[in-house]
């Protein structure tokens, strides 16, 4: 069982729980110490009533120093492929399961650190007050991370990509690749294989919040 966090996010939400109110208050966010080296909260972005939303693990260094999610290298990649897939960018809300950029010095980058269980216990509120207001049709989780933050801390990517599972935010809860993986891949023919795979991945959903 993951160790509670000392501190969390829970004391910074609004009275009130709307997506703006949320936005507004997260940026004011000290529930866990990952805030102190971020330039500032990276929130959920998209429509209220998207019936998809798209799950990430944390915003990367230019998703810090714009305050907006996916706008990086990653981000790129996500927006080619939803567009492949059928699915517009500002018909899906986009959001991570933590709000801070964790990172730590490799050179003159800010190489991206994976938060600890204790950190993104510590942020879940956000993403749950967020689930709370938009109660997707179809919540899709990038990445093993963000899995585990929705099925749980044991969760293998490789054991539920691709399967459509009811979790108690929507009864399509999807898990896929977190496009950043595709990058790392080691040659372009890899890298264009895991794209295609992830572009398949994408078409279920869009075939199913389309039909």
């Amino acid at each position: 069982m993951a160790r509670q966090p000392t501190r969390s996010a829970a004391e910074f939400l609004p009275a009130k729980i709307t997506l703006p109110a949320l936005q507004e208050a997260a940026a004011s966010c000290e529930g866990c110490d990952i805030y102190k080296n971020a330039t500032q909260t990276v929130f959920g972005e998209g429509s209220p009533h998207a019936k998809v939303i798209l799950l990430g693990e944390q915003p990367g260094d230019q998703e810090d120093r714009t305050g907006h999610p996916f706008v990086g290298p990653a981000g790129k990649i996500l927006d080619k492929a939803l567009a492949e897939a059928g699915l517009a960018r500002n018909e899906v809300y986009i959001t991570n399961a933590v709000k801070h950029f964790k990172w730590e010095p490799q050179g003159k980058r800010r190489k991206h650190k994976r938060p600890s269980a204790a950190e993104m216990a510590a942020c879940r509120p956000w993403l749950t007050a967020e689930l709370q207001v938009t109660r997707p049709d179809i919540l899709v989780c990038l990445g093993a991370t963000a899995a585990q933050a929705i099925l749980g801390g044991t969760t293998r990517l490789h054991a539920v990509r691709g399967r459509f599972i009811e979790t108690e935010w929507t009864p399509s809860t999807f898990v896929t690749v977190h496009p950043s993986s595709i990058l790392r891949q080691p040659d372009p023919t890899q890298r264009e294989a895991e794209y295609e795979r992830f572009v398949q991945d994408l078409k279920l959903v869009s075939r199913r919040v389309h039909r």
